[in-house]
């Protein structure tokens, strides 16, 4: 697995390289794009991104929960989460690229 994080930084160098924007209009681009998504995802919209894969926002119920150390039972809120599921083109260049 690599150590290797990809920051916005990395996406505007990325997008400068490759489309010829200028470094301000790529990183205007990139954000332009990412705060895009997020708005969408905050209002609760599927974002569908084919051959990359899917953003889901899903509502979890209240459940019990234990605290690992005391073994007490603590309630956990209802509360969304964002889901990511990977297309199946995304899944199988994963799989083509692994060295396993």
């Amino acid at each position: 697995m690599s150590d290797k994080t990809v920051t916005r930084a990395d996406l505007c160098e990325a997008v400068y390289e490759r489309v010829g924007l200028s470094r301000t209009e790529s990183a205007d681009l990139v954000e332009t794009v990412l705060s895009t998504i997020a708005d969408a995802v905050v209002e609760e919209h599927l974002v569908k991104l084919s051959s990359f894969g899917s953003f889901i926002v899903r509502s979890k119920g209240e459940r019990v929960g234990r605290n690992p150390k005391t073994g007490e039972e603590v309630p956990i809120a209802p509360r969304k989460v964002l889901v990511f599921k990977p297309s199946n083109v995304l899944k199988q260049a994963i799989n083509d690229g692994s060295s396993d």
